[in-house]
C-alpha cells in the first residue's frame, strides 16, 4: 500500500480515490463483457450455432482489435478462470467413476497420441520454416494441448455429456493434460538451459497422485458415504460444500502442476456419488450461466487481428491450423478404434479446440523470448480457428 500511495503521489487521501476508480473501471469492464456475451450467445442461438461461437466474437468485437472498449485485464482473467473452473464442475457432475472406468483405455490412446503427432509435426514444422530447436519445440507444444472446456461446453449445451464418446473425450483430456505438463516442463527446462529431472518427476508422481487419489478415493467415500460432504457444514442442499471442494481441488491441481480444470472436473464427478448430485446440478445453474461466458468472451478479447495483416503471416496461420487440425482429428479417430464412426467422428472433433491452453503456451515461449511476434499471433489464431471449426462438428455428431 506505502509503495501505491508513492507512485500516485505522497498524500494518502489520493489513495482510497484510486482504488475507487480502479474498482469502478473493473465494474465496467466486466458489465461490458458480460453483456457482449450474453448478446453474442443469442445472436448465435438464433443463427443456429452454438453459443460459445458468439460468445468469443463477442469478445473479438468489444477487445482491442476491433472497438477497444475493453482490454485484457487481471480481472477478466480472474473471472475467466472461473468461468471454466465451474464449466467442468458441472461436466464432472454428469460423470461417474464407473463410466469413466469404461474408457480408460480408449481415453489413454486418445490422449496419448493426441499429444504425440500434433508434437511431432509442431516440432518438424518449426525446423522446416527455420526455426531454432526451443522454437520448433514450443512450436510442437502449442499444437499438442488440447481445451477440453470448449468441447464440454458444446456437448454440455445440446445434453450429450452422458454419451460414451464424451467421456471418452474427458479421459482424454485428463490424459492430454497430465502428459503435456510433462512435455512443456521438460521444455521450458530445455530453454532455460537444464532440465531438473528430479522436479520433473517430482510433477509427474504429483499429477497421477492427485488424479488418482481424488478420483479413486474419492468417488469411492461419498459413494459409501453420501452425506458426508454436507454433514460437516450442516448444509441442507450440499451447494456450498460442493462449490468449496470444486475451488479447492481446483486450486490444489494448479499447485501440483495441472490446470485447474482437472480438479475442478473431479470435483464434479466426486459430488456425483452424494444423495445430493440432482439437486447441486440445479443448483449450479446459476453459477454455470453467469460464469462461463467470461471464459469464451475472454479468449476473443485476447486475439489482436493486426499481427495478422500482411499474406506471409497469414499463410503461417493457415498451415499451422491445418496441421493442428489434421493430427487431432487422426489421433482421435485412431484412438478410439472399436467405436462406431459417429461416436469416432466426436471424439476425434473434440480433441481439436485449442482454445485458451495453446494460447497459454504461446505466452509462455514468447516469455521466454523463443516466439516471436509474427509465430505468436500465428498460434493464437489457429487457437481461435480450430475453437471456431470444432462445435459445428460436434453439434452435428452430437
Amino acid at each position: 500500500m506505502v509503495a501505491r500511495q508513492r507512485r500516485i503521489g505522497e498524500d494518502p487521501d489520493v489513495f482510497p480515490v484510486a482504488a475507487a476508480s480502479e474498482a469502478q473501471d473493473a465494474l465496467v469492464a466486466l458489465f461490458v463483457v458480460l453483456l457482449a456475451a450474453k448478446l453474442g450467445e443469442e445472436a448465435s442461438r438464433r443463427l443456429g450455432q452454438p453459443a460459445i461461437l458468439g460468445e468469443i466474437l463477442a469478445g473479438i468485437a468489444i477487445g482491442p482489435s476491433v472497438l477497444g472498449l475493453v482490454e485484457p485485464e487481471a480481472i477478466l482473467e480472474v473471472f475467466a478462470e472461473l468461468g471454466v473452473v465451474f464449466l467442468l464442475f458441472a461436466v464432472g457432475l454428469e460423470s461417474r467413476l464407473a463410466e469413466m472406468r469404461e474408457v480408460g483405455g480408449r481415453a489413454l490412446r486418445v490422449g496419448g497420441l493426441g499429444v504425440v503427432a500434433p508434437f511431432a509435426v509442431g516440432f518438424g514444422l518449426g525446423l522446416a520454416l527455420g526455426e531454432s530447436s526451443e522454437t520448433s519445440l514450443f512450436l510442437g507444444a502449442a499444437l499438442m494441448a488440447t481445451s477440453a472446456g470448449i468441447a464440454s461446453a458444446v456437448l454440455l449445451e445440446f445434453g450429450a455429456s452422458r454419451q460414451r464418446a464424451v467421456r471418452t473425450i474427458l479421459g482424454a483430456a485428463i490424459v492430454d493434460d497430465v502428459l503435456a505438463l510433462i512435455l512443456l516442463s521438460v521444455i521450458v527446462g530445455i530453454s532455460g538451459d537444464g532440465v531438473n529431472l528430479s522436479a520433473i518427476g517430482l510433477l509427474i508422481a504429483g499429477a497421477v497422485a492427485f488424479v488418482g487419489v481424488v478420483a479413486v478415493a474419492g468417488s469411492r467415500l461419498l459413494a459409501r458415504y453420501p452425506t458426508a460432504l454436507t454433514a460437516p457444514l450442516s448444509s441442507s442442499t450440499g451447494l456450498l460444500p460442493a462449490v468449496l471442494l470444486c475451488l479447492g481441488l481446483a486450486a490444489v491441481a494448479g499447485e501440483v502442476g495441472l490446470a485447474a480444470i482437472i480438479g475442478a472436473f473431479l470435483a464434479g464427478m466426486v459430488v456425483a456419488e452424494t444423495k445430493q448430485h440432482n439437486t447441486i446440478e440445479k443448483e449450479i445453474g446459476p453459477l454455470h450461466a453467469f460464469f462461463p461466458p467470461f471464459f469464451f468472451a475472454y479468449i476473443g478479447v485476447q486475439v489482436e487481428l493486426s499481427a495478422l495483416a500482411d499474406v506471409g503471416a497469414l499463410a503461417l496461420l493457415a498451415t499451422i491450423t491445418a496441421l493442428a487440425v489434421l493430427t487431432k482429428l487422426l489421433a482421435g479417430w485412431i484412438g478410439a478404434a472399436g467405436m462406431t464412426g459417429r461416436e469416432r467422428g466426436l471424439v476425434a472433433f473434440g480433441m481439436v479446440p485449442r482454445g485458451e491452453v495453446g494460447i497459454v503456451v504461446a505466452g509462455i515461449g514468447a516469455t521466454a523470448g523463443v516466439i516471436d511476434p509474427e509465430l505468436f499471433a500465428a498460434i493464437v489464431g489457429m487457437a481461435l480457428l480450430t475453437t471456431f471449426l470444432a462445435p459445428p462438428a460436434l453439434r452435428r455428431l452430437a
